[in-house]
């Protein structure tokens, strides 16, 4: 009699990470070599490439895996690696996860910002691993979305499984036993996902994945919106669009600039006695006065004295004391201090950093300004980091050229949300609203010219100071300079 032969069972392979241009970029092949992305009318130089590496580049309309152009490969592999890196760094390349035996993915991985590139962390047996709180899965369109605003990447979920198996990751769980279960997403996804620190390994002392267990204390004090609403409101770290796109013209008419009016009986102000003896106040007159300044004069800029009268009357400190937190004395001791501006809670949360570009008396650089002692700590960095901050300034305001001299309003976030819960980032936009227009009011009053910026890169903040991007960043910019006198006034 035969002994029974062991069935082995059918070997699986593991899934593997192909680079793919995103939907809406074309490559465009020139007979020299020369390739080009193309997008919205758009065409961005790539470089010069030999014609099989241009052969090889079309193929990735339909996804290129990493493993295939390794630099260590041959000469053509090593221009298709660096090919896909410079289209990588301009955020033009989504990356696939699955098998190509049958072409089907498990998740498409979009980048959120153009440092991102896959990185699988080994992950061993014994280790424990669970979702970060900042996570969440929601509908975007016809498709399932994973992402968390401390992601460099979210991932398009294209297989159900994968959805049920994340429910299961809201607790630890061990890899070694997850694997026994149903539905387990594959070692390589669960890998992306704690590289994009969407799931976290717990240490060995273990802890239940709570907020204490995840990132430094500035991380702890982070409620999730806030940490939500701060990334996806700002440039840096999410790909959306961002600006004034206008993307509902054409959908729904322009709302008018007044409300329509109430209906009922209207008390006339304008017909009440004017008071002859009173003429218009200073202050407002310029309220009155203040406006939007684009075109700065660099025949004539922004002097360092100037400035220093300019920072002295809006954000110096000007009183310092300490309190219990307690009315009856109790708790621990706070400190504070007062500015000319108002801000919820006497927190004084935000800080001042300056891009100078054109000030007489003070050196290009980038400076943080010292409220408590009144001066200007030069902050060492790449130029060409600084040269971006002042680009994207120039571009957001729509100007003619970069301002005199960039205020990057940054937030102490621990500041504010070591006391308030719910509100603490509300109350951050609210004091940079108040400081924004006491900016505007000192500009006015000294015949200099100031413009608010509402887009803000918190990425390259970050890169600039060193500072990681939860715990100190930017909430505000305001240009500031001497206004040229041909420019036209505007809100």
């Amino acid at each position: 009699m035969r002994a029974p032969v062991k069935n082995k069972g059918r070997r699986t392979t593991a899934p593997s990470i192909s680079a793919c241009l995103s939907g809406h970029i074309t490559l465009d092949v020139q007979p020299d070599g020369s390739i080009a992305a193309c997008f919205d009318g758009y065409a961005v130089g790539l470089g010069k490439f030999s014609a099989d590496a241009m052969a090889r580049a079309q193929e990735l309309r339909k996804g290129l895996p990493l493993s295939s152009f390794a630099s260590d490969r041959g000469p053509v592999e090593k221009e298709i690696d660096l090919l896909v890196r410079r289209l990588a760094r301009r955020g033009l390349l989504e990356y696939r996860l699955g098998h190509t035996r049958d072409g089907k993915d498990q998740v498409v991985i979009e980048p959120q910002g153009p440092d991102y590139w896959p990185q699988a962390p080994k992950l061993g047996e014994t280790e424990t691993v669970v979702l970060s709180r900042f996570a969440y899965l929601r509908r975007r369109g016809g498709e399932m979305v994973l992402e968390s605003p401390r992601a460099g990447a979210l991932f398009r979920i294209c297989d159900p499984k994968i959805a049920a198996a994340l429910v299961v990751l809201s607790t630890p769980q061990q890899l070694k036993k997850f694997r026994r279960q149903d539905g387990f997403p594959g070692i390589e996804l669960l890998a992306l996902l704690v590289d994009c620190q969407i799931l976290f390994k717990l240490d060995a002392a273990g802890g239940d994945g709570l907020r204490a267990t995840e990132g430094d204390a500035g991380l702890v004090l982070w409620d999730f919106h806030d940490l939500l609403f701060h990334t996806h409101s700002t440039a840096g770290r999410q790909a959306n669009p961002l600006g004034g796109v206008y993307p509902y013209a054409g959908l729904i008419p322009p709302p008018p600039a007044v409300r329509p009016r109430w209906p009922g009986k209207k008390i006339d102000l304008r017909a009440l006695p004017a008071e002859p003896s009173r003429t218009i106040s200073p202050v407002a007159k310029l309220l009155r006065e203040r406006h939007s300044t684009r075109d700065f004069d660099d025949r004539q800029p922004i002097t360092l004295a100037e400035l220093s009268q300019f920072l002295d009357g809006t954000a110096r400190v000007q009183s310092k004391w300490k309190s219990r937190i307690d009315p009856d004395g109790g708790g621990p001791v706070v400190d504070y201090a007062a500015r000319p501006y108002p801000s919820g809670g006497s927190a004084y949360e935000l800080e001042l950093y300056l891009a100078v570009a054109n000030c007489a008396g003070l050196a290009r650089g980038f400076y943080h300004y010292d409220a408590d002692r009144h001066a200007l700590v030069p902050i060492s960095g790449p130029t060409h980091q600084l040269d971006a901050q002042l680009a994207a300034a120039e571009f957001a305001m729509d100007a003619p050229a970069i301002p005199q001299i960039l205020i990057t309003i940054a937030a102490r976030f621990d500041r504010i949300s070591w006391k308030y819960s719910s509100i603490a980032y509300a109350l951050i936009l609210k004091d940079v609203g108040v400081l924004t227009q006491t900016l505007y009011l000192m500009a006015t009053d000294m015949g200099l010219g100031g413009c608010a910026i509402g887009s803000i890169d918190i990425d390259l903040f970050a890169k600039m100071t060193g500072i990681e991007f939860h715990v100190e960043g930017p909430v505000g910019q305001f240009a500031l300079g001497r206004g040229s006198p041909n420019q036209a006034q505007s809100e």
